[in-house]
């Protein structure tokens, strides 16, 4: 599929897709025709979209991405791969519990908030 239709299908705009391709997160290959200068994105490529979106969205930046993707969708030495995906799930699982912390501060002070607020 060209960029447009991936674009269509994953929601991103084309030049997100451009930076995740010029950042090695997603690949294409150049069209069958020798007339233009298309690039081609297998199925493949919105499954990885997905993933790569979703992983942003929970504030994994690009080089992290990078290696991730490698292990994920390339890696063929598997205790490579297992180590790498470990590694990753730790450092969210601690992330996790920052926010939880975080979110329980904010939680008590929302509460003396609305205390102070009724008293007056």
């Amino acid at each position: 599929m060209k960029i447009g239709e991936l674009s269509e299908k994953s929601g991103l705009s084309r030049d997100t897709i451009r930076l995740y391709e010029k950042n090695g997160l997603i690949t294409s290959t150049a069209s069958q025709s020798e007339t233009n200068n298309y690039r081609e994105y297998g199925d493949d490529v919105l499954l990885q979209l997905q993933f790569v979106t979703g992983a942003r969205s929970a504030g994994i930046s690009i080089a992290d991405l990078r290696e991730l993707m490698n292990a994920f969708f390339d890696s063929c030495d598997p205790s490579q791969a297992e180590n790498v995906l470990v590694a990753k799930i730790d450092e969210l699982k601690e992330r996790t519990l920052q926010i939880e912390n975080v979110i329980t501060f904010l939680d008590a002070a929302l509460e003396r908030v609305r205390k102070g607020m009724n008293e007056t």
